[in-house]
This record gives structure tokens, sequence and C-alpha cells, in this order.
């Protein structure tokens, strides 16, 4: 049975790209790019299950997904798909890398030699955002997509290790294509391995709108302390320091929001319990479908209008609201 011609639907396309200076095998990944979809019923549709876009409040702005280490990114289809329905092209990636000796994973794509105090901020640590907007360009270039993707309102968001990847990178002079940045369950605490005095914090580009979000069981952050340096007895609150001494900006378009019974992969729904540190983290408290949905709606409000999160400030989730 068909889709009603012209109902909205969520699809999605597969694409792998190179990325670049990596070595093979790592040097590609696997791309789902969902999109706002409207079945016609045409010929090319029954015959290969390519559902022509919804051209008709086109383009659209762009998502990038950047997973955690070790999740998969179908932990994170439910959200894409959610906001392909309300008008958004995101993409989730697969990367697999080497990135530490002897440790392969499933990864946001990070060079750790970008992460030191010799170099960090003088060039992108990403290794995966460059590549994966070179192949949003092609999209809609031609395809399925062509003329339809806001290829220049591009948001970065990103979970876990993905989010603070997220935020290193969220700087206009190397991707003027981002627009903003949203961050779940991560912070800027500069891992000493890399060289840095204990309990540091990572400055942040601050040209760009920021929307950190975090929970309020989550365990795997606290569980990480020692990466950071020893605080003592108490350790500080890591997505409170990373708002109070990353960025500078007062433009009031930058939020933290904390919500009450979250836990650090309350975002990574259903949840593949086979890989990742999902061990250390703490139960959720309440309600998981509720807890998503109000991530759907703060990912929503901050992509149509940042200043849209202010009118969350209040909502019963919501156990800490700052905007700065």
């Amino acid at each position: 049975m068909t889709s009603p011609a012209g109902k909205r639907t969520a699809r999605a396309l597969y694409r792998v790209c190179e990325i670049p200076d990596a070595v093979a095998p790592y040097d590609r990944a696997t791309l789902k790019i969902f999109y706002p979809a409207a079945a016609d019923d045409g010929e090319e549709m029954l015959n290969s299950g390519l559902v022509p876009a919804d051209p008709s409040a086109a383009p659209y702005p762009v998502v990038l997904m950047m997973p955690g280490i070790n999740v998969a990114p179908e932990s994170y289809a439910w959200l894409a798909r959610e906001l392909a329905l309300l008008g958004k092209v995101v993409v989730l990636y697969s990367m697999i890398a080497e990135e530490m000796p002897g440790y392969i994973s499933l990864t946001p794509g990070l060079d750790l030699t970008a992460i030191t105090p010799q170099t960090y901020a003088t060039r992108p640590s990403s290794t995966a955002i460059a590549a994966i907007v070179a192949a949003l360009r092609k999209e809609n270039d031609a395809g399925v997509l062509a003329g339809l993707v806001d290829i220049e309102n591009i948001t970065l968001a990103g979970h876990s290790a993905g989010g603070s990847v997220a935020m290193y990178n969220a700087n206009p002079e190397w991707f003027p294509e981002v627009r903003g940045v949203i961050a779940y369950a991560a912070h800027a605490a500069a891992s000493t391995v890399l060289g840095f005095e204990e309990n540091s914090v990572l400055p942040l580009c601050d040209e760009l709108p920021l929307l950190l979000i975090g929970g309020t069981e989550d365990g795997v952050i606290a569980s990480s302390a020692h990466r950071y340096g020893d605080a003592g007895e108490v350790q500080p609150d890591r997505l409170q320091q990373t708002f109070n001494e990353s960025r500078q900006s007062e433009r009031g378009d930058s939020f933290l929001i904390m919500i009450e019974g979250a836990n650090h992969f309350s975002i990574a729904w259903p949840l593949d319990e086979s890989s990742g540190r999902h061990f250390l983290d703490n139960d959720e408290r309440g309600d998981n479908a509720e807890l998503r949905e109000l991530l759907l709606e703060l990912f929503e409000a901050f992509i149509n209008n940042h200043t849209n999160v202010q009118a969350y400030s209040q909502h019963p989730l919501v156990s800490r609201f700052r905007c700065r």
C-alpha cells in the first residue's frame, strides 16, 4: 500500500563520502540523510522506493548530528525522523577510526592533534564536517534534493563527545555555513592526557548561538571526572562550567538547560547497550518519551529562531535555565 500522494513523510538517502587525509580503511563515512518527502506514486518511486522531496517549504535548514563515541547513528534516528517531518534535512553518519592507538571506535571524527595546548583553536578538530558539507552541496546540485537544501543554514548538533566536537568546531571562519550549535550531555573540559592543566576549560568561539542541554541524572560525565584533573571532593558541574567560562557573549542567544530526570543517554533511543559506556549512567527519572519530546521541542525551537528557547524557561521538566 503506497502513501497518499502529497502527504509529507520522512525519508532518507544513503551516501558515502571520503574523509580527507584519513588512512584506509578509515577514510570513509556513511551518511543517512533524512528529508521531508511527499509521495507522488510515480513510476520511479514505485520501482525504486525513492520518494520525492516535498518542495512546499523548501529550502530546508540542515542539522548535522554528531554521535557519541560508540553510539550507533540509529540511536538518533527518532530525532532525525521527527525533525524531517518538521521541515529539516538531518544528517546522521557512521565513521570508524583509530583516533587513539589500539582503540578502534565509532566516532564523531576527531583530530586529537588539533586539541593540545599548542594547537587548540588554530584549526578545525573535526575530521568529518567539511566532507559532509561538501557531500550535501552535491545533493543540493542534483538528485531528489536538488535546490531544496538551505546549505548556508546548518546547525551542528551532537551528543556526548559529538556535542563537544560540535562546540569546538562551531566557528564561522572554518565553516561559514554553520548558524548555531546544539550539544546534549557535552562540555568543554580539557583532558589532562592531551597536556592541559588540571581543571582547564577550553575556550569556545562565541560568535554563534549555543543551546547546551544536560540531564540531572547524567552518570557518565560524573564518572569521567578523572579525565580532567582532581578538583577535590566536590567535582565541578561541567556543563555549568562550560557555559560560564568558555564563552563571553551576552547577546541573549546562548542557553543552558538542565532537564529533570534525564540521563546521559536519554537522547539515544532505542539504546543499544552492546557498545558505549551506558553502564556508567544513572537511571532516568520519569518517562523517556516525555523527555525526548522536550528534546525535540528544544531542537525545533532553537533551529527555527534561537530566541524561541526562552519559552521553555518555566517548563515543568526544566530544572535549570540560563540565558546569556
